[in-house]
Order: C-alpha cells, then structure tokens, then sequence
C-alpha cells in the first residue's frame, strides 16, 4: 500500500447525527491535516446555517469535493454506500464507510476488489471492534478461562428509533454480527432469522437472528428490537467453566466475569436432574476507556499515513453483508441459509436489502 504524506485531508460525506460525530472526534485526531463535509444539504438555505455550524468547508456535490481531500467517512444512508464508495476509491481516495459496507454481497466485494486495485485504504465503520471492552470478551474467550465456550447471546433492544429505509435487522444486526465474528475468530456457516412487523407496515421492527458458527462449535443468538422499553447494549458468553457479560449501557464494569456453571453428572452416574452447580465469585476486571469512534477514525488515519493493513478491513465488511444477505433470504423463505448460498446465487435472484434512500442511524 502506497505510503501517504503527514496530514491527511478528510472528507465527511453526510454530516447528520453520525457524520457530525465523525467530524468532532476528526477535530482532534492526530495525522488529520483538514475536515471538509459532504451532504445534498448544504444547496440549501437551511444548509448554510448548517456548514456554520459545523465551521468546516463544505460542498454539496462529492465530485466537488474529490480535488480538495485524500479520504472519505461516509456516513450516509446504506443504499448509497457501494456507489459513494466506489466513486471514491475510483478517484484513488481511502475510505471508510459505515455499516453495513453495503447492501449486497456482490457490492460488498466489488468495494474490497476496488480497493485492492486502487492500492486505497478500505475500513467498514465496526464502532464495535474497536471498543476495548470488546477485546477484553474476545480475549477471555479465546484463552480459554470459560472452558469450553457455549453460546453467545446478543440483546440490542430500544423504543426506536425506527427508519424509513430499513429494517431492524440491517439497522441493528450489523454491530452484533461483528462483534461475534470478531470474538469467535470465525465466520458463521448458516443463518437462520426472523422477524415480525409490529408498529411499521413495511419494514420489521423486531428480530431475532441465530448464526451457527460449525468449525468452533458455538451458536450466537442476536435479538433486535425498536419496540422495547429499555435500551439494551448486551452480550452474554456462556461457557463450561465461567459466564461472562458485557454490558455498554454500565459507565464502570463493563465486563463482569462470573466464576459460575452448571455441573454434569459424571457418565453414568445418575439422570440429568443430579446436575450440580458452581457458584464462585463475580469479578470486574479493569478496562481502560477510550471513545471507540475515536479509536477507529485515528486508526484509519494511521493506515493510510504509514500505508499499513487495517485491523478492520473490507474483508471484515463484506462478511456482516453476507449474514444480513442470508438473513433476509432466511426470512423470505422461511428456512435457515448458508453462508455459501450468497456466493453462489446469480446477482438478479439474490434478496436485495431492506434499503430506500432515507437516513440511517447507529444503535
């Protein structure tokens, strides 16, 4: 990858609730030489109170804007991700994009394919991968101290915010999606989902996703919800030895291992109802915090200055736009779906996503 000069210019393509956020921690990123935004508001009477208020240059066209950066965030709706993003790249500007990469599989991987070709920096907008509490699951998982790893189970639940241009599954799903890939080490091999349309007439407001991940033995069951009364950000790992729960709605102890289990009968040596169990101690290890927004926007800068791979790349990306693909097939015909099926499937029979062009938001 092509090293790239100190000071890299930025562009925030949409400027709404997420991209303003972008341009904030942009603000004090190290490596970040300029911020322009990007967004169709800003032809507007309502967008030039907008680009004051940002105090940042702005264009409302990303073809203007293309001469006067080096990078692009793209925190706009997911039906225009693969277009902006590939016309970025095509330009030979790095990119991040938010999630989902994509709205389809073959998008997906014409980004990653565009990318690799450009010789440009690529990054999925995984908020979640770069949360240090995340890695702290991962590496109580992988080394072994819960025995061997059951099940993972994902709750993502709150009264709204519903979206006009996607489902719940496209809108929440793609956080827990991530994260379980990125704590198992491995990708699920079949999807199996469902969803009711309770409040909105088109577009499902509750969900529940279950991926099979076979080459490690673990299953991980994503629950989705706009119509909850608690905002609910929760991850549970549960194996033979310890459980632990990540909770990011809790300021302190974010992860809580509990020294507990339940006990099988040795072999032969009675029914199932003499299970015993442990109960141990809860602990809280120490978990230093840093703004996971933050983290990952100074990580893509630092890829694209020392021209090094990102943690977190398009490859990452296009696996969540895989399981979401399989889950929406799974809905559609009721059934669950192997990963495989989305790569094998002609593009015009492949479910297209819950998408419109509507804004979109981050769970």
């Amino acid at each position: 990858m092509r090293e790239q000069p100190e000071g890299v210019r930025v562009g925030v393509v949409g400027v709404g609730y997420w991209g303003s956020r972008h341009v904030r921690v942009l603000r004090s990123t190290t490596g970040v030489a300029s911020i322009v935004g990007v967004d169709p508001q800003f032809a507007s009477l309502n967008g030039a109170q907008r680009q004051v208020e940002l105090g940042i240059p702005s264009y409302a066209d990303l073809e203007d804007a293309l001469p006067h950066i080096d990078a692009v965030i793209i925190a706009t709706p997911p039906a225009s991700h693969a277009p902006l993003g590939l016309k970025a790249i095509a330009a030979g500007k790095h990119a991040l994009i938010e999630k989902p990469l994509a709205t389809t599989t073959r998008a997906a991987r014409s980004l990653v394919e565009a990318a690799e070709n450009a010789d440009v920096v690529l990054m999925p907008g995984h908020t979640f991968e770069h949360n240090a509490a995340v890695h702290k699951l991962r590496d109580l998982v992988r080394s072994g101290e819960l025995g061997r790893l059951f099940y993972l189970d994902c709750a993502r639940l709150n009264l709204g915010l519903y979206q006009a241009d996607v489902n719940v599954i496209l809108d929440l799903a793609p956080h827990d999606i991530s994260i379980s890939n990125f704590v198992l080490g491995s990708r699920p091999t079949t999807v199996t989902a469902w969803a009711s349309r309770h409040v909105h007439l088109e577009h499902e407001d509750v969900a529940y996703l279950r991926l099979d991940y076979a080459d490690v033995g673990v299953r991980a069951n994503i629950q989705v919800s706009w119509l909850n009364p608690q905002k609910v950000r929760r991850i549970t790992a549960v194996g033979s030895k310890k459980m632990v729960v990540y909770d990011d709605m809790v300021d302190g102890e974010r992860i809580r291992v509990y020294d507990k289990s339940a006990v099988p009968p040795d072999e032969g040596d009675g029914p199932v109802s003499q299970i015993a169990y442990h109960l141990g101690d809860t602990v809280s290890p120490f978990v230093a915090f840093a703004e996971p927004l933050a983290v990952q926007d100074q990580h893509f800068i630092d890829c694209i200055v020392s021209g090094s791979h990102p943690s977190v790349d398009g490859g990452s990306g296009l696996a969540v736009v895989q399981v979401l693909e399989c889950a929406q097939l799974s809905l559609q015909e009721q059934r669950p779906v192997a990963l495989a099926e989305v790569t094998r499937r002609p593009a015009d029979a492949r479910p297209r996503l819950d998408v419109a062009s509507a804004g979109t938001s981050v769970g």
